[in-house]
């Protein structure tokens, strides 16, 4: 029972008797096993042997380096991934294949593969257990019956797939999956020739479009360069580069000599300025009359070293030498002096050419900035020209090749078969000692289990659980309220409401059980003398056969007491509290089979404020029992509406129902909306004793 302490059970199952029912009955057991596997062995022998071959393809690129060039060494790899191959597998299986297959074999005539209708087969037809071939034409059923003995798969981890095929014929076993190989792989060699023409037929149109296109691009190339007198020089250099570099190096030369002659003329100046010698300066040496002049004052200087000897300073011979070196020095320092005009000379003449090519070299460099965009306009130009080029010749190679592959039927399929299948020499099925094995094995277990469920539902193997015993060693006397069930059954609620101001347990128990109330709340205004009542019908009700629950909800747990005997157990306190689970509170009913979850030993102030969880937990137990009784102690009718569900019964415990206090209680619950309060007496009360199960 849902909710119920998972260690109550009212039977167990004896295994001990379950083993002496098998060993009884070992014979039997035998008798059946061996049976079935006489059955079985007749199957094996009688059955018509089948036979099964296997066709491997290897799924690779077949393509060489030196039948296409391009390919480099990742290409070469398989082309397949494992999605693909699992598509090729259900392209091997596919009905254009078969139905290639049966023509070729002639499979149509063979005997073997002839319609045949039966009626077990019509049956399973029916229901979807076999195949249905009535009203399909003669070629589609002999598809369908090469398909249920067709098996294709792919090996795992790998690019091979596998064709096996199972017939009555050894021959016939090898040459379906051969034939279906064959016709794989022309399948694939006719779509790759369908995708080669295909491609020639669009790259033929795309190669004559793409040469217009390449014409046209470097046509407009070409003008606009012309247009824009960019014409290249050397080195792919445009002309007007080239001349800014040229102008460049050419200033730079003459601001050079220009430099060189300033100086020469500066050196030149400062000689004649502080009288220094001028014939040592280079520019004046190098002059042939300054040569001939210092090699003249040379000889003069010489002539009156050598008259010296001989005649005094005053001699006019030597008087004359000195004159004639005077004059020598003179001309030198002429000469000098033009040779300082000539260097000044040089130096204006540099200083106005590169002026010149100064302004010479701004005005290429606005040209060539000019220049240098429409240099960009006329690069885009010439790579798009470019880019048109190489995809023509993109095409032009794709599409020769795809000509010379279709011209010479080279168009290799990326598959192929490594091993072929053969006629197997023995066949895979029946196998005798396997079928004999399971059959024995199997009608065993069968008979095993026959055993066991006949012992389990005879009863026979069911024994009183032992946590529902109550060992008591002393003989009890007990005073029952009714003599029988008869008895109890034959009173008449409304006789006996007419005898007696309230209600008996009996009475009250059979208004429960007509009505077929889910829940009762019974008040006991009097305090724990009138919690009798509830515990009284609560005990006739699980008598009568319900499933029935009892809550004390009393403040003194007086309810629990009476029908436990024992004190401190888990009951409702603790599942507020969330302290404990169902099958921790609800225990066994000392004296009837009715069920009892206490008050608890939770704290109160901390259950009463979880007091919203009561109705959830109520609801629960609908679920599990056919009654649940609630015994509210001295509640009045607001706290009666906590544990008042839908369907609910109201009732009130009272020993003396004429009592002042039992009135008031009625008044209380009718102002709050309760009606038909009906009051209930536990008449002929005794102190219970246990003897089994069964209420006093």
């Amino acid at each position: 029972m849902q909710g119920t302490n998972p260690t109550v059970s009212d039977v167990d199952v004896d295994l001990a008797r379950l083993w002496r029912a098998i060993v009884d009955s070992w014979k039997v057991i035998l008798a059946i096993a061996l049976i079935a596997a006489f059955a079985g062995l007749a199957f094996a022998m009688l059955a018509a042997p089948h036979y099964k071959a296997a066709t491997r393809i290897l799924i690779e690129t077949r393509e060489s380096v030196y039948t296409r060039p391009g390919l480099s060494a990742e290409s070469d790899r398989p082309i397949l991934d494992e999605e693909g191959v699992t598509s090729q597998v259900e392209l091997v299986s596919s009905s254009d294949i078969l139905r290639s297959v049966v023509r070729e074999l002639d499979l149509a005539s063979n005997e073997e593969f002839a319609p045949r209708s039966s009626l077990l087969r019509s049956l399973f037809a029916m229901f979807g257990l076999a195949s249905n071939t009535n009203g399909q034409p003669a070629e589609e059923r002999v598809i369908s019956a090469v398909r249920e003995q067709l098996t294709v798969y792919r090996v795992e981890r790998s690019r091979v797939i596998v064709i096996e095929f199972s017939s009555r014929q050894p021959e016939l076993a090898a040459a379906v999956p051969n034939a279906i190989a064959d016709a794989y792989l022309d399948i694939q060699r006719e779509a790759k020739l369908v995708a080669n023409t295909d491609a020639t037929g669009w790259l033929a149109p795309e190669i004559e479009e793409l040469r217009d296109q390449v014409r046209e691009a470097e046509a407009r190339a070409a003008d606009f360069r012309s247009g824009s007198n960019l014409f290249l020089g050397q080195n792919n250099a445009t002309l007007a580069s080239q001349q800014l570099s040229e102008l460049s190096s050419e200033l730079s030369r003459v601001r050079a000599e220009r430099s060189a002659a300033v100086a020469k003329a500066e050196d030149v100046r400062a000689a004649l300025d502080t009288g220094g010698s001028v014939e040592a300066m280079p520019e004046v040496l190098s002059s042939p009359l300054v040569q001939r002049l210092v090699e003249r004052r040379i000889q003069i200087n010489t002539e009156i070293a050598d008259l010296s000897t001989t005649l005094l300073e005053n001699h006019p011979r030597i008087r004359s030498l000195r004159s004639q070196l005077a004059d020598l020095d003179r001309q030198i320092r002429e000469e000098g002096r033009k040779v300082l005009q000539a260097l000044e000379s040089e130096g204006a003449s540099a200083l106005r050419r590169e002026q010149e090519l100064t302004a010479e070299l701004n005005q290429l460099k606005a040209a060539s900035a000019e220049s240098s965009e429409r240099e960009v306009e006329l690069r885009a130009l010439e790579r798009e020209a470019t880019a048109q080029r190489e995809l023509l010749e993109s095409y032009l190679t794709r599409h020769r090749e795809a000509s010379s592959r279709f011209e010479r039927n080279y168009l290799p399929v990326d598959a192929r078969v490594f091993a072929r299948a053969m006629p197997p020499a023995e066949p895979y099925f029946p196998k005798p000692v396997p079928i004999v094995g399971a059959s024995f094995a199997g009608a065993l277990m069968l008979a095993v289990l026959g055993i066991l469920l006949r012992e389990l539902f005879s009863g026979r193997a069911l024994a009183a659980a032992p946590g529902r015993m109550f060992e008591r060693v002393e003989d009890v006397v007990m005073t029952p309220v009714a003599s029988t069930d008869a008895d109890r059954s034959e009173i008449d609620p409304g006789v006996e409401d007419a005898e007696e101001d309230g209600l008996s347990a009996r009475v009250a128990a059979r208004i429960l059980l007509a009505g077929e109330i889910a829940r009762a709340a019974f008040v006991s205004p009097e305090g724990d003398e009138g919690v009798a009542a509830s515990v009284m019908v609560a005990r006739e009700a699980s008598d009568a056969g319900l499933r029935v629950v009892f809550l004390d909800l009393t403040r003194s747990g007086a309810a629990g007491l009476a029908m436990l005997e024992q004190e401190n157990l888990p009951g409702v306190t603790n599942l507020l509290c969330s302290e404990a689970q169902f099958s921790e509170v609800i225990h066994a009913d000392l004296y009837s089979e009715c069920h009892i979850i206490p008050a608890g030993t939770a704290d109160v102030a901390k259950a009463m404020r979880a007091i919203d969880r009561l109705p959830i937990i109520l609801a629960s137990l609908e679920t599990a029992y056919d009654l649940v009784i609630v015994e509210c102690g001295q509640a009045n009718a607001s706290g009666i509406k906590r544990v008042a569900g839908a369907g609910t019964v109201v009732m009130l415990g009272a020993t003396e129902p004429e009592d002042e206090a039992v009135r008031s209680a009625i008044r209380d619950l009718e102002s709050g909306g309760f009606i038909d309060i009906k009051v209930v007496t536990p008449v002929d009360v005794r102190s219970p004793k246990p003897h089994g199960r069964r209420a006093a």
